[in-house]
């Protein structure tokens, strides 16, 4: 991996206090995976920023090899990697996700 795509990675998870990186875009994912994290985000009415990584080749294997995740979605928190897809479903579903959320300071608690 290229230090310029390692740096644009970290630059947007640190510019960022949630970041997706996904496959498409929130109005249009291009995958179940993407879908199902933009759901559950806008859900929870999580103000995130995304990137479409099937737009940049260097970013979609780069993001992979700064995670040491193998899949996309992946999900960014102040900084920490949460996970993808069945992580953040598994989280949604217990409740961790919006603790976590709310912990971190990025979801006003109810």
């Amino acid at each position: 991996m290229s230090q310029d795509v390692n740096a644009r990675i970290q630059g947007l998870i640190d510019a960022n206090p949630v970041f997706v990186f996904m496959k498409g875009t929130p109005t249009f994912p291009q995958c179940g995976f993407s879908a199902t994290v933009v759901a559950i985000l806008d859900h929870l009415g999580v103000e995130y920023e995304s990137t479409n990584i099937l737009e940049d080749p260097e970013l979609r294997q780069g993001i992979k090899d700064f995670s040491n995740w193998p899949t996309i979605p992946q999900i960014y928190v102040k900084g920490e990697f949460l996970g993808g897809c069945d992580i953040a479903k598994e989280m949604f579903q217990s409740g961790e996700l919006k603790q976590l959320l709310e912990e971190k300071g990025v979801l006003e608690a109810a």
